[in-house]
């Protein structure tokens, strides 16, 4: 018999009840994502999250008590390994960067189709950074909350060939095309792909990608990267 294949657990968080049910209703009816539990507020995701240990959390924005926000903060502290993706019906960058920053891996709209909210899970769940063209657009105009400050003095000692790979590894290509577009081997990009990881101070290409928007290095290429996600390792 072959091995069963991987099911994603969720945890739903959302202050009204209709929302989670639908969501539920949905989310059961997909082949390998299974509904964990439900949360009407951030604290009580914080705590389901420790006890349930879900893959992926869906998480609304405004709810009373802890925010989502204050959720994904809770989340950090208890060093919880889900992915967050912000399911909102805001569109206001005043609350979209904080949430980026704050950890969400991905961000979609209340009124997403149905399709794409199971594609938005699986995504996110399988390491991807999964926005809405405006939230990746808020990202690039406002520098990713940081108004591209940190991107001078503080930023690491990139070369410009390094800067190259990062643009491109925002943009998500894989190492080959990488290679290619570069005329390197594949070989020496993974070579300049782990020493920017090193530099960066970050674990995976994913969390590259969106150090790269944050610090206006990816900007050229108008968030095309996040809005179809970044490729796998």
């Amino acid at each position: 018999m072959g091995a069963r294949p991987e099911v994603i657990r969720v945890l739903i968080a959302d202050d009204h009840r209709m929302v989670r049910q639908g969501l539920r209703t949905f989310l059961e009816l997909q082949d390998g994502i299974e509904v964990a539990g439900e949360a009407a507020d951030g604290a009580e995701c914080a705590q389901l999250a420790a006890e349930l240990k879900p893959d992926v959390i869906l998480l609304d924005l405004v709810m009373p008590g802890v925010d989502g926000v204050g959720a994904m903060e809770l989340l950090r502290e208890a060093g919880s390994t889900a992915r967050v993706l912000v399911v909102t019906s805001f569109t206001d960058r005043r609350m979209i960067i904080p949430a980026i920053r704050a950890g969400a891996r991905g961000y979609v709209y209340k009124d997403v189709d149905p399709a794409a909210l199971a594609a938005a899970v699986r995504s996110v769940h399988a390491g991807h950074v999964l926005l809405e063209p405006e939230v990746a657009t808020a990202l690039l105009d406002s520098g990713g909350g940081s108004g591209g400050a940190e991107a001078g003095p503080q930023a690491p000692p990139l070369t410009a060939r390094e800067r190259e790979v990062l643009v491109l590894i925002a943009q998500g290509r894989s190492n080959r095309e990488i290679a290619r577009t570069l005329v390197l081997a594949e070989k020496t990009v993974k070579t300049h792909v782990s020493n920017i990881l090193m530099k960066l101070g970050v674990a995976d290409r994913t969390q590259a990608a969106l150090w790269a928007v944050r610090h206006g290095i990816a900007a050229e290429d108008e968030g095309s990267a996040l809005r179809r996600g970044v490729t796998g390792p």
